[in-house]
């Protein structure tokens, strides 16, 4: 099978709001403004599209694998069913001990063997340093997006994923 391209996605912060808490209830889940129309244009330009996201509140007992899974199924409604794939980590370091969570890499190691993902053509777009890490363990560019951080702390660095995806599709 042929070596795929791919932008993987952290979610809260990048597709859905971030709101400063665990986000799991359906009424508090919100898709940010153009982010269906950033990925139908990575995927008019051949990338798929898969998230990887930390979900630790699973392992805190704050919320569970279903209100995960709702909140899923509501951000793939909202974006034209276009997510190939998304892969989360219920584990907290407080609680559980696991690779999969970003900074560690297992989630996005797992994506690329499951979709032969070739790390060279993809990039990771995230708002956390901890995305970053991640995207650097496995040879993935990485963008970052949003507000946490101050102007120019990453070398690439924009507003939301409609920027990034600008920047994607322009350096191909």
């Amino acid at each position: 099978m042929p070596h795929q391209k791919c932008v993987f996605l952290d979610r809260d912060g990048v597709l859905n709001r971030e709101r400063g808490d665990y986000t799991f209830r359906l009424e508090d889940f919100e898709v940010l403004p153009r982010v269906p129309e950033a990925l139908a244009l990575l995927k008019q330009h051949g990338y798929l599209l898969i998230v990887v996201t930390n979900q630790g509140g699973i392992a805190k007992g704050l919320f569970t694998k279903n209100d995960v899974m709702a909140c899923h199924q509501k951000l793939q409604q909202s974006c034209n069913n276009l997510i190939d794939a998304i892969y989360y980590a219920p584990s907290h370091p407080n609680y559980s001990e696991s690779l999969s969570r970003k900074p560690d890499s297992l989630m996005l190691e797992r994506a690329m063997a499951s979709y032969y993902i070739e790390p060279t053509q993809s990039w990771m777009v995230g708002d956390s340093m901890r995305d970053l890490e991640a995207a650097e363990k496995v040879g993935v560019k990485a963008i970052l997006v949003g507000d946490k951080y101050a102007p120019e702390t990453y070398p690439l660095q924009v507003k939301d994923l409609w920027e990034a995806a600008q920047v994607i599709v322009g350096r191909e």
